[in-house]
């Protein structure tokens, strides 16, 4: 069963069918990506498809690998690729600081030490590569031959690699240039005999049959929503767009790859038929920021702010709610129990939820926020107040942007002489709007505007905002206006707070012992 071929990660599974279709599937350590494959030799006897599915953790970062080879005289080539390629690749010095060139020099690499360590028995094994490497926000395609990689972005198919066929006007006047010549028999082939321009071994062909990758980068945002590697049994009977919309629907990695493999099969492909998916899971994060960049993000017992491109940050915790507003009055959010908030698409409004509730900002970028036992507030860009809920209480903002608070329990509201904030009080809040009517923010049980079991919140010299967090907790805004926990060099801030304890670091940047590789990139040759 030389089809059982994939180094697999110990979070993997396996699963082997009676008709020999194999598949597995895994989750990245970071919770940044899911993966999934499915193989079978279909219609022929013998397989010389490989795959592989690779988490790595290089210098700090957690590193995905997928490929899949396509052998040719033989299954050696493609083996030798899927076992020794992306261990030269990680194994490169420049493998962070220069990707592309690493990629170049490990493909061109593993072929040579595949030539070398081959008999004349094996002169003609070859073998096509397509891999997908995640390093970071960053996604890197390369490619030999006509295994093809697609992408599935805005709903969109795209194809990112470029099918390696000797009868492309470039190819063919590179092969000529190189002393060959490209002939029609059946199909177009290099010397007569192969079918693709770019291949690993195949010795006899090799002054023309290289093994220099095309690589493409693609950003890994909210509009990348899956990744297609696969041979050419699904290629040659299904369109990259057949394929994008098939399994589009389908959010498990694994069962995407095995739908893909299952169609080419009912639908004749003749070939071997290998299928890796890779799905991003952005846009299933606690956290989205909107078009003009303003973020919020949401935690239980744990609360972590997030900062956008401009630097906007709130930060949330439970157990006591804080409020924010920065020098454009964009709001942040709170969490209770669970809550998750999205932003709208102008950026000004988060939303709250406390045990289920949810609340959405509007498409004028008015915020509104809801919160149980421990209602906050938050201004917008055009001073609108947000409104807050206890127990039952509504607020309503009039046309001229002015808005109004009702709350449970004696709770008691002011507005400034523009009329822009509100404040709300529950049983004995006090709350207090700034002059240029920015945002107040409030807490439960006695808390006041400032302060809650000792949490200490500071206004910048503008005014702007204030932040509140419970027990010991403390916040601060910058002179921007822009609040965050902890703020980096470009006004993005990270913060992970657990009954008030302070980690700024990113999830994706912890290797977990026992589950990643920590791997040197000194030995490369």
């Amino acid at each position: 069963m030389g089809y059982l071929n994939s180094v697999l990660p110990s979070s993997s599974q396996v699963h082997v069918a009676d008709d020999a279709l194999v598949s597995g599937g895994g989750l990245s350590h970071n919770g940044k990506f899911s993966y999934g494959y499915a193989s079978s030799p279909g219609k022929r006897s013998s397989m010389e498809d490989f795959y592989e599915t690779r988490i790595d953790g290089v210098d700090g970062e957690v590193v995905g690998l997928f490929g899949v080879f396509d052998g040719h005289g033989g299954a050696r080539a493609a083996e030798y690729v899927k076992k020794n390629l992306f261990s030269n690749l990680i194994s490169h010095p420049k493998f962070i600081s220069d990707t592309k060139s690493a990629i170049s020099d490990a493909y061109n690499h593993t072929d040579s030490e595949f030539l070398k360590s081959e008999n004349s028995h094996n002169r003609d094994a070859g073998s096509t590569a397509s891999t997908a490497i995640l390093v970071g926000d960053r996604l890197l395609v390369a490619n030999v031959g006509d295994s093809r990689a697609v992408i599935c972005r805005g709903g969109n198919a795209i194809a990112v690699s470029r099918d390696h066929k000797p009868d492309q006007s470039d190819e063919r006047q590179r092969i000529e240039d190189a002393g060959g010549f490209v002939m029609w028999a059946g199909t177009w082939r290099v010397g007569g005999v192969l079918a693709v321009s770019r291949a690993f071994g195949d010795r006899l062909l090799k002054q023309f049959v290289v093994a220099d990758p095309e690589i493409q980068e693609e950003k890994v945002d909210s509009s990348l929503e899956f990744l297609i590697l696969a041979s050419d049994g699904l290629w040659d009977v299904v369109s990259n767009e057949e394929a994008v919309a098939m399994i589009k629907p389908i959010q498990d990695a694994e069962e995407a790859a095995k739908r893909l493999m299952q169609e080419a099969s009912q639908r004749g492909s003749a070939d071997n038929i290998t299928c890796v998916v890779v799905r991003f899971l952005t846009n299933q994060d606690a956290s989205h920021s909107n078009n003009s960049g303003k973020a919020s993000s949401h935690m239980n017992q744990g609360a972590s702010s997030h900062s956008n491109n401009s630097g906007q940050a709130s930060s949330h915790m439970n157990q006591g709610a804080s409020s924010h507003s920065n020098d454009s009055g964009q709001a942040s959010s709170h969490m209770n129990q669970g809550t998750s908030s999205h932003s709208n698409n102008s950026g000004q409004a988060s939303s709250h939820k406390s045990q289920g509730a949810s609340s959405h900002g509007n498409d004028s970028g008015k915020a509104s926020s809801h919160m149980n036992q421990g209602a906050s507030s938050h201004s917008n860009n055009s001073g609108q107040a947000s409104s807050h809920k206890n127990h039952g209480a509504s607020s309503h903002s009039n046309d001229s942007g002015k808005a109004s608070s009702h709350m449970n329990q004696g709770a008691s509201s002011h507005s400034d002489n523009s009329g822009q904030a509100s404040s709300h009080k529950n049983q004995g809040v006090s709350s207090h709007n700034n002059d240029s009517g920015k945002a107040s923010s409030h807490m439960h049980q006695g808390a006041s505007s400032h302060k809650n079991q000792g949490a200490s919140s500071h206004n910048n010299d503008s005014g702007k905002a204030s932040s509140h967090m419970n027990q010991g907790a403390s916040s601060h805004s910058n002179n921007s206006g822009q609040a965050s926990s902890h703020s980096k060099n470009s006004g993005q801030a990270s913060s992970h707070m657990s009954y008030g304890s302070n980690d700024g670091r990113h999830e994706e940047n912890r290797l977990i012992a026992g589950e990643k590789q920590s791997v040197s990139c000194k030995d490369w040759k």
